[in-house]
């Protein structure tokens, strides 16, 4: 698809409601997501204190944006995750590659994990970006 000019913000309703921020902007054949948390659509926290579960609806979240956008999960080249417990989260790494692989099947992508003390929504344990390319 060629560019038809300045980029595109998609915000879907399947997703907390974006303020001040969108959840994905589209430009050209790329789509760069905002970070997705384990939020529902009102844009609250699932299950707080359970990272496997915020896990799973945040990169569900990340397959309901990239759709939006018109985008598949096997567009996506990068993935960047954020946590808040690094050890939480390599104690858990089997269900985590379970929720991975019910979005991404055997789609591995270039992929960053770095750990920080907090997220914005303060309930959140897992903040997830990603970067699509369309293929032609």
């Amino acid at each position: 698809m060629q560019s038809t000019g300045r980029p595109r913000n998609v915000n879907p309703g399947d997703l907390g409601p974006a303020r001040g921020f969108s959840h994905a902007t589209v430009a050209g054949d790329t789509v760069w997501l905002g970070g997705q948390v384990g939020s529902d659509a009102s844009g609250k926290i699932v299950e707080p204190g359970e990272l496997v579960a915020q896990y799973a609806r945040a990169i569900r979240n990340v397959a309901v944006a990239l759709r939006a956008a018109g985008f598949e999960p096997q567009d996506t080249v990068k993935l960047t995750y954020y946590v808040t417990d690094l050890n939480l989260y390599r104690q858990n790494l089997g269900a985590i590659g379970t929720a991975h692989r019910e979005v991404f099947g055997r789609h591995y992508p270039a992929s960053t994990l770095v750990e920080v003390s907090s997220l914005f929504d303060p309930a959140a344990m897992v903040e997830v970006e990603a970067v699509a390319v369309r293929q032609r």
